[in-house]
């Protein structure tokens, strides 16, 4: 059972709430910047960062059945609407970026949530998945919403975008800072020790993928290696592709 959209909205109000919003904003804006000119769906509750979009051509806010809607943005033309995750409400190809937040770990059917994201993906278009990493102390915070349904690994976020067709293009992880509000004055301290020090305490992990054009045969020996983008995921705004120091070999069969 997904969580209330009413308890998602006081947690986001909240110090914790607002900490998150912060830190994973750093990360979005660092890889999709502006996002000039794209139609932009976030999945799950992805309000507190679509607005961030500047320069999108249209946003649009899905939010699941079993958790509930909201009207966004408040004081303007609703843009939020209440969907089956399994069969999304829009033509094929409609979004050239989409952002999934607190829609994975209490999917009925986390693969069939995942075709549908991908089924109204353009062919050039980009998806960030973000999910509570298993490892880290916010999964355990039962008073959040990290602390419900299934948390995630790196290796299960790559695994699960190959099987549905994706080819994951970079990742990085955020949210060190253990979930006690007397710690979060120190949050940006411990993100710059912990992605070096304990990448394994991250609350949070981000994975962007897109579809993989063709598939090459590969020894069992050839890896391909997948940036990690240092202070998140940065390669540049919506329209330009770069990326930064590579590290963490992603193997393919």
């Amino acid at each position: 059972m997904r969580m209330p959209i009413e308890e998602l909205r006081q947690f986001y109000g909240e110090p914790s709430g607002r900490l998150v919003r912060r830190l994973l904003a750093d990360r979005l804006e660092g890889a999709w910047g502006e996002a000039d000119g794209c139609d932009v769906l976030g999945l799950g509750y992805a309000t507190p960062w679509l607005g961030a979009f500047v320069g999108a051509r249209r946003l649009i806010a899905a939010m699941p059945s079993g958790q509930g809607v909201e009207v966004w943005p408040r004081g303007a033309r609703n843009r939020a609407v209440l969907v089956d995750d399994r069969a999304l409400p829009f033509a094929a190809g409609s979004f050239d970026r989409v952002l999934v937040v607190h829609a994975l770990e209490e999917a009925d059917d986390v693969r069939a949530l995942m075709a549908e994201a991908i089924r109204v993906l353009s062919p050039a278009g980009r998806i960030i998945l973000v999910a509570a990493a298993r490892g880290g102390l916010w999964a355990r915070a039962e008073s959040t919403p990290f602390g419900h349904g299934r948390p995630f690994t790196r290796r299960q976020l790559e695994r699960l975008v190959r099987e549905v067709g994706l080819e994951p293009a970079a990742w990085s992880q955020t949210l060190y800072v253990p979930p006690w509000p007397v710690l979060y004055g120190m949050a940006d301290g411990f993100e710059q020790v912990g992605r070096r020090l304990v990448p394994g305490a991250a609350g949070l992990i981000l994975l962007e993928a897109t579809r993989q054009a063709y598939a090459l045969a590969r020894t069992a020996e050839q890896t391909e290696r997948v940036p990690l983008l240092e202070g998140g995921l940065e390669p540049a705004r919506a329209g330009r592709d770069s990326r930064r120091a590579l590290v963490e070999p992603v193997e393919h069969a």
